[in-house]
């Protein structure tokens, strides 16, 4: 049987591996390939950027599926300090799953709205355009959505980590403001768009904090040996 320190090891690696590549996909994607208010231009790019954009997609996926198993083994490791939080942390991440996939089909849209297929051949191409940086917006306003189940699941997490006596507490404190921060930034952008786009930068930083001090703590740390 697995010692819980290697547990531990086993889920900071695992959040790390599945963290990593999330930026390109979130971040680097949306900037580099829509031009704000010019749908030709990013049509265009998308086109230029075909591998890009399908190797973003591929990134979505493994993220969640990874997540899958990085909830599976934080529930191993902190099942026995609350089983019923643990079966809720689990959860909420699961629903976040089919959200992201389905999801990726609004990338997957664009690329087809922009390959020049034959049956798409009777719609003019400014409507193709339009339409494909139109799919491109509803991936960024999924994520948003999704967002929500991102930030959920961390308060189970970190009442558990307050609670296990093994791990130290202000690391619980930490992924519950980030669960904040996660909910708050998605609440605030779907009520009010361009007040969200200002103030999601600085909310953005307490789940940054929050999960980047519970990866280095569980890789490095692992958790406390507990008395008898």
């Amino acid at each position: 049987m697995d010692s819980p320190k290697r547990t531990a090891r086993i889920a900071g690696l695992l959040y790390l591996l599945g963290g990593l590549p999330a930026p390109f996909s979130l971040l680097y994607l949306p900037s580099a390939l829509i031009v704000p208010g010019n749908a030709a231009a990013t049509a265009n790019k998308i086109r230029a950027s075909e591998l890009l954009l399908r190797l973003g997609i591929l990134t979505d996926l493994y993220c969640a599926i990874v997540f899958i198993f990085v909830a599976l083994m934080l529930y191993r490791l902190l099942k026995d300090v609350d089983h019923h939080q643990a079966v809720l942390m689990v959860i909420l991440w699961v629903v976040s799953v089919p959200v992201t996939f389905i999801n990726a089909l609004n990338r997957l849209a664009a690329l087809i709205l922009v390959s020049g297929a034959d049956f798409l051949s009777l719609v003019p191409q400014p409507h193709l355009d339009a339409m494909a940086m139109m799919f491109l917006r509803l991936y960024n306003q999924g994520n948003i959505v999704n967002q929500i189940f991102w930030g959920l699941w961390l308060l189970p997490f970190g009442i558990l980590v307050y609670k296990s006596g093994f791990i130290p507490r202000i690391l619980g404190v930490f992924l519950i403001i980030a669960c904040l921060g996660y909910v708050t930034a998605s609440v605030t952008t779907l009520l009010s768009p361009h007040y969200g786009h200002m103030v999601s930068g600085w909310i953005m930083l307490a789940p940054a904090l929050g999960e980047l001090s519970i990866v280095f703590w569980l890789l490095v740390k692992g958790v406390r040996e507990q008395r008898p």
